[in-house]
């Protein structure tokens, strides 16, 4: 059983924590407990519930770390050409090794963004594995699919929400986002509500 606890805030949003079983978190704000009946809550819970029993956060930690070591590697390689370039001989400065320094280059430069890409995308799919997860612990995805219908439509920011955190969230917590193009949406935390919805009325 998780530490269960309740954020005073009136968006509908919740969010759970917990590198494994023995040690997990499920937070909803009380605009869930005002706003969602209860077979709706129960979907919520069971999403939640069901991101503790994948071990998403621990994956998502792994990930995170990774996409550090890309940055520090991709860092590492630009200052060595920064500080080692003045010691090279004019002879080692040929055609083929001025392509390997230019293909080197725009590969630090673009790492970790393609890692931060990578990321997302995984994060974007554990939402979605949470969502059938959480269908198949309650055996009815209706459930789920109204809650989430109503968080699409609440238009209220959840206050407590940041950058660092708003992963964690059942549904992005920053509403009245602009919406851009596709490429805007590589990164999305949370894949499209609509499509969540499609998913689980399919089941």
């Amino acid at each position: 059983m998780p530490k269960v606890y309740i954020i005073e805030d009136s968006a509908i949003n919740a969010f759970s924590t917990g590198r494994d079983l023995k040690h997990s978190v499920v937070c909803v704000t009380t605009g869930c407990l005002d706003r969602l009946n209860k077979v709706e809550l129960e979907g919520v819970v069971a999403h939640e519930l069901s991101h503790i029993r994948n071990y998403d956060i621990r994956l998502m930690a792994i990930v995170v770390i990774l996409v550090g070591l890309v940055a520090l590697l991709a860092d590492f390689f630009m200052r060595s050409l920064w500080y080692g370039g003045a010691k090279r001989e004019r002879s080692d400065r040929d055609n083929a090794q001025g392509i390997f320094l230019l293909i080197g280059i725009i590969f630090a430069l673009l790492s970790p963004l393609i890692a931060t890409l990578i990321q997302l995308s995984v994060s974007r799919k554990r939402e979605f594995l949470a969502d059938a997860s959480g269908a198949l612990l309650t055996r009815y995805p209706e459930g789920l699919a109204s809650a989430l219908e109503k968080i699409e439509i609440d238009t209220e920011p959840l206050e407590v929400a940041n950058n660092a955190t708003a992963h964690l969230y059942i549904a992005n917590p920053f509403k009245g986002k602009i919406m851009g193009s596709w490429f805007s949406h590589l990164f999305d935390t949370h894949p499209p509500i609509e499509e969540r919805i499609k998913i689980l009325r399919s089941m």
